[in-house]
């Protein structure tokens, strides 16, 4: 089965993880921006970056046979330095033009706070001035909350709901955000978030249009092969083949092909490592 990974941070994984992603069948993924460990202090960090996951992971990625494409943003999580945050806002476009470049993300809410809800909004209003699609970050305490209001917040800038994944979604929030017409991410942990059985149930519940796992892989305790399995655990639990395509395949091609740079190169093969200093 051919796996696309809509939402994982690569720039926090090892070579062998992409190795063990192209043996299990991950042939594209999407890297949203995320917090790196640490505030940035200066804009220019986080342009370098931008430039880093656009450019030099989608090189290192080719290497192991995965297509890789990213999105740009402010992360929540380091908003509340007002006057930083709009100089990063303010930079933003050239990367959100960039050819490897397909959503503007994460963006959204982590504490839910008033200087997040600025950035938030001032994304939502590029997204919608440049046509982009968006990666929404809900909240992981106080989640229903931040989910009200996120979807809230996107109707009010009047973005096509069909044009943004809200992820990190719980069965607190997935008939929620199922309601709203967005798109809707699960994002599997090990420990924390979901297990594939929570996945499993939740499908069977409702549904699986506009539905896509993800395995986020950041830097805590994480699986860059969640979605491996997440398939494996719902082919045991009765699923049929076309459920489990669609919402480790199917449904976010149908997403990203909303943006006319999303074209992954399926056929990818990897390199081999005498090449890579060629």
């Amino acid at each position: 089965m051919i796996i696309v990974e809509p939402h994982i941070h690569m720039y926090s994984r090892t070579t062998d993880d992409y190795q063990a992603m192209y043996r299990s069948g991950i042939r594209a993924c999407v890297e949203p921006s995320f917090w790196m460990g640490s505030n940035r202090r200066y804009a220019g960090t986080f342009f370098d970056y931008f430039q880093l996951i656009l450019e030099f992971e989608t090189v290192r990625s080719s290497r192991f046979g995965i297509d890789h494409y990213a999105a740009v943003s402010l992360n929540p999580k380091e908003a509340e330095d007002a006057v930083l945050a709009d100089e990063v806002m303010d930079g933003l476009k050239p990367y959100l033009d960039h050819a490897r470049c397909v959503a503007i993300g994460e963006i959204g809410f982590n504490l839910i706070t008033p200087n997040e809800e600025r950035a938030f909004v001032r994304q939502l209003e590029l997204a919608k001035q440049l046509d982009r699609l968006v990666i929404v970050h809900l909240p992981h305490v106080n989640k229903l909350e931040g989910t009200r209001r996120s979807i809230d917040l996107v109707r009010s800038v009047g973005i096509r709901p069909d044009h943004v994944i809200l992820d990190h979604n719980t069965e607190e929030t997935i008939r929620l955000s199922l309601d709203s017409g967005c798109y809707c991410g699960m994002t599997v942990y090990p420990i924390s978030k979901l297990s594939p059985e929570r996945v499993s149930a939740m499908i069977r519940e409702h549904g699986v249009e506009r539905m896509m796992v993800n395995g986020s892989a950041d830097w805590g305790v994480s699986d860059p092969l969640s979605l491996v399995k997440v398939v494996e655990y719902m082919r045991q639990d009765g699923h049929p083949a076309p459920t489990i395509q669609s919402i480790v395949f199917g449904n976010a091609m149908q997403f990203y092909s909303q943006c006319d740079r999303w074209h992954p190169n399926l056929n990818l093969k990897p390199l081999d490592p005498h090449e890579f200093q060629r």
